[in-house]
């Protein structure tokens, strides 16, 4: 059984920990088999069907599906839409569109949740830029999880390169999270603080780190359909999430994808199993 920090946090065993890496391996395929299937003329329905099959065929289930009545096994957000987009047959991508995907799945009760950013066609440099900044802040948080330390040295961190790297909006509304049984579990994880402050981290702690920038302003408005996020100004945005493990040693990233092998490799941080 698990147990809960003095803060009311899930504090993962090192056999839990094994299961969550199971859990994210199946939302590493399948955003791995979503981006070869992104191109110009295919709907965001179409993709949300493959990676469901992808993780069905698993053996696992999709967390998003049915969540608080979600519709997707994915969220498919494109251009100004930051998280959260539903899929459709009418939102057909085109070049020079991004689409971000979040991807999750439940393998034996335990969560994996992972989101990518991904150029459709020919990309335009601006995006590039942006998209770049975002996932180098999410890996600039991992950093920052390692026993001791603050949540808001995450915080910190990710805001500090957004700043230092272009000035690209950082959407303050909505953050990473623990989790574990469940998807959204405490703490909250901001992706802006002071360093040295907030809740400490612990080993067995595990958080889903996903900055999410923007081309303009980072105001965002949810639309009618309660779900969909986009930016207030139309700016186009970018969103990247792993889920990791604070172990004695390091952060170990769950959701690791072979494409981010090197990367981990580079930061030092724990390797998870391949």
């Amino acid at each position: 059984m698990s147990r809960r920090a003095d803060s009311g946090v899930q504090i993962k065993t090192p056999e839990q920990i094994a299961k969550m890496r199971a859990a994210g391996q199946v939302v590493a395929r399948a955003l791995d088999t979503l981006r070869s299937a992104v191109r110009p003329g295919v709907s965001t329905l179409e993709l949300d069907a493959v990676a469901e099959k992808v993780i069905r065929d698993a053996g696992a289930i999709p967390s998003f599906k049915g969540y608080h009545g979600f519709p997707g096994s994915i969220c498919a957000s494109v251009n100004e839409e930051v998280v959260h987009g539903i899929p459709s047959t009418e939102r057909v991508l085109a070049d020079g569109d991004i689409i971000s995907i979040d991807c999750g799945a439940i393998l034996d009760g335990w969560h994996g949740d992972s989101a990518v950013t991904i150029a459709v066609g020919e990309a335009r440099p601006e995006d590039l830029a942006m998209m770049e900044v975002c996932e180098e802040s999410m890996w600039q948080g991992i950093a920052q999880m390692h026993p001791g330390r603050r949540l808001g040295d995450i915080g910190f961190a990710i805001d500090g390169h957004i700043a230092a790297n272009g000035g690209y909006g950082n959407v303050r509304e909505y953050g990473g999270h623990g989790i574990g049984t469940e998807m959204h579990m405490d703490p909250h994880v901001l992706n802006y603080g002071k360093k040295g402050r907030g809740q400490k981290l612990v080993e067995g702690m595990c958080l889903a780190i996903e900055p999410m920038t923007t081309l303009g302003k980072h105001d965002v408005v949810e639309l009618e359909d309660g779900w969909t996020v986009v930016t207030r100004d139309g700016g186009r945005a970018a969103h990247f999430e792993h889920t990791v493990a604070i172990t004695a040693d390091g952060p170990m990233v769950l959701t690791a994808r072979e494409s981010n092998r090197d990367k981990i490799t580079q930061m030092g941080f724990v390797q998870p199993t391949w």
